[in-house]
């Protein structure tokens, strides 16, 4: 349904509505599925296939139409070391692209060998972010851009320094120059950068294959995962085109995982840090869940090692749940499906 001006009703609702709405759905359908399994696996997974009609989820874009010439600059200054003060750091240290868009550390290095406060996510698809940075800081890329190469504990940097170094490369005094009529200034590396990072959708997992048509690419067991990923309510905070990164949720809604985890640093405190409002104590941007099998370890504090640990928290503390070791595995199957591919090849 769509009003006269043609945006989804869906996207205009509050995250907080649409959450609510998809955990009612996701309730009844457990119940269901629960039906439905009560007989046999294959009649709960007939029951999966029966309800896929308006899905949570949607798939990734075969393609984005982006300025190549622009992809390539980016490309060139996201894999630069020079936009760190001693030359040793670049955007690629803490997003290898070989690595699922992450350094697969629970910290990540920066300059001097300095340990950053939260864990690296994933730079694949997150153009599709409606905010950057775990705690929504940054409204777009480009504004996410400065963060790194103005932090102490990153690059260290900043523009006036990084620009006097670039400016001394003939090849981007050129590129600069044809592409933007003010040729080298920040916002234009930024804007490079940040149109390198636009083109890193991973499209084509075999969940994706399947939401286009093709119901023979998913086994009846990754099948019945994704019902159960709807059923407990996991789509209440990733769902959409990204499976996730279009709202803020509380880390510990059913139950207190700072008080259990100790220990709680500033960087616990989430959007907080931003807002300074008491309702945004510990709530974090939902990562999305794309290529999730590879991004290990999770959670803003790296806190999970394995996918199995981190669906274990989230039904803890999101949901108030234990899960089944079974429904636990099929869920965590299920988003195994969800590894896409870069550049027509899969991600590993």
């Amino acid at each position: 349904m769509r009003p006269s001006h043609g945006v989804p009703l869906a996207g205009r609702m509050s995250s907080t509505t649409r959450a609510i709405g998809w955990f009612c759905l996701g309730f009844m359908g457990l119940t269901a599925f629960r039906v439905g399994r009560a007989g046999s696996t294959a009649a709960g997974v007939a029951y999966a296939r029966g309800a896929l009609g308006a899905e949570p989820v949607m798939p990734l874009p075969l393609r984005i139409d982006l300025d190549q010439t622009k992809v390539d600059l980016g490309r060139r200054l996201f894999l630069d070391s020079r936009l760190s003060h001693d030359n040793t750091i670049f955007c690629g240290s803490c997003h290898h692209l070989e690595l699922g868009g992450t350094d697969r550390r629970i910290r990540s290095l920066g300059i001097g060998g300095a340990t950053g406060d939260v864990n690296a996510p994933t730079v694949f698809n997150s153009g599709l972010n409606f905010r950057q940075f775990w705690d929504g800081r940054a409204a777009t890329l480009e504004d996410q851009v400065d963060g790194p190469v103005n932090d102490a504990k990153e690059m260290g940097s900043n523009w006036p320094e990084v620009i006097s170094k670039l400016e001394r490369d003939r090849d981007y005094v050129r590129a600069f120059r044809d592409l933007y009529p003010d040729g080298m200034e920040s916002a234009n590396i930024k804007d490079a950068i940040a149109t390198f990072e636009r083109s890193l959708i991973t499209p084509n997992s075999p969940f994706d294959k399947f939401l286009r048509g093709d119901r023979q690419a998913l086994t009846e067991q990754q099948l019945a995962g994704y019902q159960l990923f709807k059923a407990y309510g996991c789509v209440a905070c990733h769902q959409g085109v990204n499976i996730g990164g279009n709202m803020f949720q509380r880390f510990g809604v059913a139950r207190d995982y700072f008080a259990d985890r100790g220990h709680v640093a500033k960087s616990d405190l989430g959007r907080f840090n931003v807002t300074g409002l008491e309702r945004d104590l510990h709530r974090f941007k939902v990562p999305s869940l794309r290529n999730v099998a590879l991004t290990a370890p999770y959670f803003h504090d790296g806190s999970a090692a394995t996918l199995e640990q981190a669906v274990n928290i989230m039904a803890k503390y999101q949901l108030g749940r234990t899960l089944p070791s079974h429904d636990r595995d099929l869920i965590v199957g299920f988003l195994r499906t969800l590894t896409g591919e870069y550049h027509g090849e899969p991600l590993r």
